[in-house]
């Protein structure tokens, strides 16, 4: 058996008939930068998360920096989070001048450890940024707290976690501002690169749309240093499509994390554990183990592919060395990175390769 990790020309032959004519109507108007299918997915956007305002944007990156640019994070700023994320969460921190100062994880959720961030906070903090790891949002409870009690913004990067909830409400309409990727392998995903900010802030949501038109507020008149970040037109397109079924594939990955989780329980490894407060979009159901690099070659030879998220965390990265950090700082997430392992996820892994899986893992 040959399993697809994430079965995405599998997505494509479901929707195609919808997806391709979503395509051609683009074509056909030539409207290709902010056509009207972007008001037309900002709308679905806010409907479907309760976040006042959705703002469309070119990738999970720019909207974390479009996040940032909005709060006026800069030179001086210091900013809390995770080292155990994706480079671009502590990337755009670093972009803007600002100095990423990071938290260890907790060790049953990968999440920042929301205990260990108040020690953490000086008079240069502006900003925490917790990353919803895997799927599942960090506790928004405590973090809301600690920056209520500091008076500092959080930004949320939900780039793995759309549609994930925390005490009922969905991640994107959590934080001062919360941001989402659609690359393609995420749980909601068009065909290139794509992404989303979501607040409930009409101001900051006004200097949003502005920064990502090169801080334009009429056109050739700008108000701020700004991006060019807008999303393709074909590609909110794609994702209006898409969106229609958003609910239908999110259950469905539900049960796939369900049948993993019972099928893999009595093997020797480490399963993702959700937090009862939240719920996960599932976009990696990811395993430690203690012999990875020779568990991975194995299941590669008999067609299981496997991914690693993350190997290095971002204070052991050479471009952070500036920051000063030193292995051992933050034990846990050098743990975890040399253990975790994510299997693979989608809507429409079968049972058969769910139990093909199980069988040869250990």
């Amino acid at each position: 058996m040959k399993i697809d990790f994430a079965k995405l020309q599998d997505q494509y032959q479901l929707y195609k008939k919808e997806i391709d004519e979503a395509i051609q109507s683009v074509l056909d108007k030539s409207n290709f930068i902010m056509g009207e299918e972007i008001s037309q997915l900002e709308e679905s956007l806010q409907h479907f998360t309760g976040a006042k305002y959705a703002i469309t944007c070119s990738s999970g990156t720019d909207a974390l920096l479009l996040a940032m640019m909005a709060l006026d994070i800069s030179s001086g700023d210091e900013v809390i989070t995770t080292p155990f994320t994706f480079i671009a969460t502590a990337e755009t921190v670093a972009f803007l001048g600002a100095k990423p100062v990071f938290v260890d994880i907790d060790e049953k959720t990968y999440n920042i450890d929301a205990t260990k961030i108040e020690a953490a906070i000086t008079d240069k903090t502006k900003a925490i940024v917790p990353v919803s790891l895997y799927g599942q949002p960090a506790d928004m409870e405590v973090i809301q707290s600690i920056a209520d009690k500091y008076n500092l913004k959080v930004i949320i990067d939900g780039a793995q976690s759309f549609g994930s909830t925390f005490n009922g409400k969905t991640d994107s309409a959590l934080g001062d501002i919360s941001t989402t990727s659609f690359f393609p392998a995420k749980p909601l995903g068009c065909f290139g690169d794509g992404g989303a900010v979501f607040t409930d802030d009409e101001e900051i949501a006004i200097k949003m749309k502005q920064l990502r038109v090169h801080g334009q507020n009429k056109r050739y008149h700008h108000k701020y240093i700004g991006m060019g970040g807008r999303l393709d037109t074909i590609q909110a397109a794609i994702l209006n499509v898409k969106l229609k079924y958003y609910e239908k594939d999110l259950k469905l990955r539900q049960e796939v994390a369900k049948k993993y989780t019972k099928s893999l329980s009595a093997k020797n490894l480490v399963l993702p554990f959700v937090d009862n407060k939240a719920t996960s979009a599932w976009a990696q159901y990811s395993v430690r183990v203690k012999n990875r690099s020779s568990l991975q070659d194995k299941l590669k030879e008999v067609g299981i592919p496997t991914a690693v998220h993350y190997p290095i965390p971002l204070h052991l990265q050479e471009c952070f060395k500036y920051l000063g950090y030193k292995k051992g700082d933050f034990p846990i997430s050098e743990i975890v990175s040399t253990e975790i392992m994510s299997l693979p996820m989608n809507p429409y892994i079968s049972d058969d390769e769910i139990n093909y899986i199980e069988k040869e893992l250990i």
